[in-house]
């Protein structure tokens, strides 16, 4: 039965779509497959919503992706307005020469203030801190992926050492009975001693195999209770016989469309290319001029000798615009801008990159899914003509 668990492990994670409608269709393969025959034992659901809560490579990206949209809100701010206050307290004590001591006490207060109008670098930035945002929800699906891949293959794997152990120890029992027999027939006679040394060096070699397949079943086991943090972790056994559900969809030819532009490898290098024609725009930026409102309410006060003018308090309100042009800085922003265009290259080339391993990868996979489906029903056929 290794061979069913096999064609069951391929269902589990599908390449070929986005990580939501990959856990949705290894759960539900696998759902179709699993039933309860200890009311201890847990599907593949169930250990996987343990795995989300406990894994630490999922739990680190999910905390990451969390954390961009505060870095998102973070460029937003260049495009909101500026507010500071500003004040001031002075005391001065002047003595002239000719004599007559003069003191001044004055104090003040500023609120300033500034909007931008027209500023190129900082829209850029803010639209690459929004791409970003979105390059982390997809660095999560992929995380998603990477869980419900860990989880599956944790679960049938030791399903499959089940397997293995099972058949190992039901050749261990025949092999014995061979062996009986053997030393049966050397005591009347009718076998030599080399009959009971090779069954009884058969025999031994089956017993090293039970150790070997009973080890192999314990370090899984330890595998799957360490990725769900859960002692002793029984997955269901599957149905017998074994029913694999068909893979939805017209064809292969369809699901590389899918994964082509659906899968998160796909669409992170999108983004990247995005963010790279943004980061373009930013160095062209260097060039232009930044138009800002400015505006500044302060009052002041003053009393002393020494105070210019009437003591008292002054108000004043100021509104402009300002400008600012840059002329020259060293044509680093010509290098600037070299720099980036061919990095936009690089995202462009990344893109067709990951668009080419996407489409071979799900090929591959639907395929193997085909043809590993194909071996479990000759392998059911085999087991039924043998009986």
């Amino acid at each position: 039965m290794s061979n069913v668990h096999d064609g069951a492990r391929a269902n589990a994670p599908s390449s070929s779509c986005r990580s939501r409608r990959v856990v949705g269709l290894a759960l539900a393969f696998s759902g179709a497959l699993a039933i309860t025959h200890s009311v201890q034992a847990q599907s593949l659901f169930e250990l996987y919503d343990m795995a989300l809560g406990y894994d630490a490579v999922y739990l680190s990206a999910r905390s990451l992706a969390d954390s961009a949209q505060y870095k998102a809100a973070q460029a937003d701010a260049l495009l909101l307005p500026g507010v500071r206050l500003s004040v001031g307290a002075n005391h001065n004590n002047v003595d002239p020469p000719l004599g007559g001591n003069k003191a001044s006490y004055t104090t003040s207060a500023a609120l300033t203030g500034s909007q931008p109008l027209f500023n190129r670098a900082n829209t850029a930035t803010v639209g690459q801190a929004r791409k970003a945002l979105e390059l982390s929800r997809f660095d999560l699906e992929t995380a998603e992926q990477d869980l419900i891949v860990r989880v599956s293959q944790a679960y049938f794997d030791v399903l499959g050492a089940q397997d293995s152990l099972a058949t190992t120890r039901t050749s261990k029992v025949a092999i014995s009975e061979q062996l009986a027999s053997a030393k049966r027939n050397f005591e009347v006679g009718t076998a030599t001693i080399t009959d009971t040394r090779e069954a009884q060096a058969r025999f031994d070699l089956a017993s090293a195999a039970e150790i070997a397949a009973d080890n192999d079943l314990r370090t899984k086991r330890i595998a799957l209770d360490q990725l769900v943090n859960k002692s002793n972790a029984a997955p269901k056994q599957l149905r017998v016989p074994v029913v694999l559900p068909t893979v939805p969809g017209a064809g292969v030819d369809e699901w590389v469309a899918r994964a082509e532009t659906q899968h998160p490898a796909v669409q992170r290098a999108t983004l990247g290319m995005d963010i790279a024609k943004l980061e373009t725009d930013k160095a062209k930026a260097g060039h232009l001029p930044t138009i800002d409102a400015v505006g500044s309410i302060s009052n002041g006060y003053g009393r002393g000798t020494a105070v210019v003018g009437a003591t008292g308090s002054t108000n004043a309100l100021t509104l402009g615009v300002q400008l600012n042009l840059p002329l020259f800085a060293g044509y680093s922003v010509q290098n600037r801008v070299k720099e980036t265009l061919l990095l936009e290259d690089k995202a462009r080339n990344d893109l067709d990159a990951a668009r080419r391993a996407v489409a071979q990868g799900t090929r591959q996979n639907y395929f193997g899914v085909q043809s590993l489906a194909a071996q479990v029903k000759a392998l059911e056929a085999a087991e039924s003509s043998s009986q």
